[in-house]
């Protein structure tokens, strides 16, 4: 009997030994496990900062945000102030910072007003994006959707063809610190100067702030004491709309020639009636996706060269020149396409 007891008391033993064991591996393996699903599936935080939540243009980038955080599963959004104004953007951006967010994406409102804050957030380790902004120092790359100053020749090109070489036209921009609205602008004086000497530029260059209404007005003031004035250039989305607005209520539709930066969701009908001649564009929604791939390549360790290929239309091969990408990413928009599904956002 007792070494019946004896024999069952070391199988008990030799089975909790190999129990434990087992369990000891299982546990092991698991948190092994557990350990390679969290590196595989670490997620990054990346905000886009638009110049302003409140038009269509940055409206159609949050599209692109969304479709970014919904193919990949990052943790992407958009966030930004209604109107444009820099301290406001300035503001979001330190908000971010404080969040301890991984990547900022932005579209400066002021390039000048933003390099202390975006210093502040480079220091904090996050990495910066910015579109609009070549010039900037305080980023880790800028993505352009093509070359600024061949953008602002195009619209000059059409603009002289438009008006025969002759007659005053006026310029507006969004902001007067917006860098990518000067270079578009100084680049299309460059070639008038040069290609259509008997046109001159009436005045300055007007500041609109992003706002159709603002352009509508100040067009519908310089129409008053200039109804003979020959083109516009518009640089902000709304700016070509607005000069339209004004150019039709005068009685000058067809007359003035206007062409620049807009939306047909914002301006296809004015193309419709012939009162604005051509819009040019990039799609902001590719434009917000390519700057979301760009900061979660950076953030996952990829190296930024010549060539990069970020996946999306018109950023295939982007071009790098300092911290510069540039891409081929504008399209027209006139009478004759006006129409096509492809641009109606």
């Amino acid at each position: 009997m007792k070494k019946v007891l004896a024999l069952l008391l070391i199988m008990v033993m030799s089975f909790g030994l190999v129990s434990c064991k087992g369990a000891a591996s299982s546990t092991a393996s698991t948190s092994s496990n557990n350990s390679t699903a969290s590196t595989a599936t670490k997620k990054f935080t990346i905000v886009t900062v638009p110049k302003l939540t409140s038009i269509a243009w940055f409206q159609r980038m949050e599209t692109g945000v969304k479709k970014y955080a919904a193919d990949t599963g990052e943790n992407a959004y958009y966030t930004g102030p209604a109107t444009g104004d820099a301290a406001l953007q300035a503001q979001v951006i330190e908000d971010l910072i404080a969040k301890k967010v991984d990547a900022i994406c932005v579209v400066p409102f002021s390039t000048e007003a933003l390099e202390p804050v975006l210093k502040k957030a480079r220091d904090a380790g996050i990495i910066v994006i910015t579109q609009e902004a070549a010039g900037m120092t305080n980023i880790d790359y800028d993505i352009e959707a093509f070359d600024n100053n061949k953008y602002g020749e195009h619209f000059m090109t059409k603009l002289g063809q438009l008006t025969g070489g002759k007659g005053k036209y006026i310029q507006e921009v969004g902001a007067l610190t917006s860098e990518s609205h000067k270079e578009w602008t100084d680049s299309a004086q460059a070639l008038q100067k040069t290609q259509f000497p008997g046109m001159s530029l009436l005045g300055d260059k007007i500041e609109t702030s992003d706002n159709q209404t603002n352009s509508y007005n100040k067009t519908k003031e310089i129409l008053k004491s200039n109804p003979d004035i020959a083109g516009i250039q518009g640089s902000a989305m709304s700016d070509v709309a607005g000069s339209a607005m004004a150019v039709e209520e005068a009685g000058l539709g067809g007359k003035i020639k206007i062409v620049g930066t807009s939306l047909v969701s914002v301006s296809g009908k004015y193309i419709k009636d012939g009162t604005i001649d051509m819009i040019s564009f990039w799609d902001p929604a590719d434009a917000g996706y390519a700057m979301n791939v760009l900061a979660q390549k950076i953030l996952s360790g990829e190296k930024v060269a010549d060539g990069i290929d970020l996946g999306v239309n018109g950023y295939t091969k982007l071009s790098l020149k300092g911290k510069v990408l540039t891409g081929q990413a504008w399209v027209d928009v006139t009478k004759d396409n006006v129409t096509d599904p492809k641009y109606n956002f």
